[in-house]
């Protein structure tokens, strides 16, 4: 039966599916249902104090809904949204009957979460319609004199596991970490991806490196303790010399380091 002829039934057994992708691979299900449901493959667990408000279909506007409800530690927990763990994931909201999951599987809103909330108990997110953020991004790319390809993408053509190196970590003093055996003066740019502890799964950005350690741009979230290992990814500074020194990979250069700036027209010659 088609998604319009069920809807047209004189009572349907209606809700709401969220299916929430971190980026850390970490996938749950959600429903508006007071008990849980099981449609292709994931379980949906009871959230019936998730709601959403209303949802726009159909406009330029990447702001599709609001979602609003309570903080559960069973799925959306409070530690998680401070430690930033939902930031950027992927959500795909899908309207479906709980007599017959997975029959009518209408999608609503497929985005990414925004900015999140917090009012005591409860929180409120927005989703973001990836194909809005796409239709708004420029035609062309803007010139600059650095590159603008991120290390290890399409652009740049770097393959990162050869500038990649796991860690384990010997203390944590406020932002900086200490660890042996690193090669100097290649992590500024770069990135720390903590594969242990209270903390794993969560990437930070690494500003500045010293003798036997690296600076990070904000202290972990969670203790760390002595002996937590973590992936270490180089960092590069977007200057064509790095890029053709360091990484021999000028040839994908994504920036015009030679070509002259607005002040050659304000340019004359001198008396």
């Amino acid at each position: 039966m088609s998604a319009a002829a069920i809807l047209s039934k004189p009572l349907c057994a209606l809700a709401f599916c969220w299916r929430l992708e971190r980026r850390d691979g970490v996938t749950i299900g959600l429903t508006s249902h007071d008990r849980g449901l099981q449609a292709h493959g994931l379980h949906y667990a009871a959230a019936p104090g998730i709601t959403p408000s209303a949802i726009m279909q159909g406009g330029n506007d990447p702001d599709l809904t609001d979602l609003q409800g309570a903080i559960s530690s069973a799925a959306i927990s409070e530690v998680d949204l401070d430690a930033g763990r939902w930031d950027g994931a992927t959500l795909l909201l899908h309207l479906t009957e709980w007599t017959e999951p997975g029959v009518l599987w209408l999608e609503l809103a497929r985005g990414e979460l925004g900015s999140i909330e917090r009012r005591g108990g409860a929180y409120s997110v927005s989703l973001r319609s990836t194909l809005a953020e796409a239709l708004e991004r420029p035609v062309a790319p803007a010139t600059s004199a650095s590159c603008r390809a991120a290390l290890g993408d399409a652009d740049c053509r770097i393959a990162l596991r050869r500038h990649q190196q796991i860690v384990a970590v010997d203390a944590v003093a406020d932002d900086r970490v200490a660890c042996s055996g690193l090669v100097a003066a290649v992590y500024p740019f770069g990135s720390l991806r903590w594969l242990e502890g209270p903390n794993c799964g969560l990437v930070q950005t690494i500003v500045d490196q010293g003798a036997g350690g690296v600076f990070l741009a904000e202290p972990p979230v969670f203790p760390v303790a002595a002996g937590t290992r973590a992936l270490l990814t180089q960092g590069c500074d977007k200057r064509l010399a790095t890029c053709a020194g360091r990484f021999g990979n000028a040839v994908n250069f994504r920036g015009e380091p030679h070509l002259p700036g607005m002040d050659l027209l304000t340019r004359y010659p001198g008396s």
